[in-house]
């Protein structure tokens, strides 16, 4: 059966629910969760997860056709909304339901400034 719209939000809402419940877990932080959407000022699905004590941005994707550039744009945009360190891009990995075996995607810039833990302006 193909996907539609409602389905589709249906999937990505539980699958943004799955990730933030095994962040919080995971890194043992009730306050990490599933953020409300803000339009244009959106700043990423999932709030309250930090890196050298910066906000990390997680924007998440349960789609089968991925398009990674649209994705990683739409990070980058939401880690600039939230004045975080980075964007991360977590999708989904089709026939593995463990939200831990799932993918993440940044640009090598994000990388670096996870590394460095500050972000270079260029």
């Amino acid at each position: 059966m193909a996907r539609n719209r409602r389905s589709a939000k249906a999937a990505g809402s539980r699958f943004e629910r799955a990730q933030a419940d095994y962040w919080a877990e995971m890194l043992d932080d009730d306050r990490i969760d599933r953020r409300v959407t803000n339009g244009k000022n959106d700043r990423g699905d999932i709030g309250g997860i930090r890196i050298h004590g910066q906000r990390l941005v997680i924007e998440c994707k349960d789609c089968h056709t991925p398009s990674m550039g649209v994705w990683l744009r739409e990070a980058e945009t939401e880690r600039g909304n939230d004045d975080a360190l980075a964007g991360v891009v977590v999708s989904k990995r089709h026939g593995h339901g463990h939200p831990g075996d799932q993918l993440v995607s940044m640009t090598v810039d994000s990388l670096i400034a996870l590394v460095r833990a500050d972000r270079v302006v260029r």
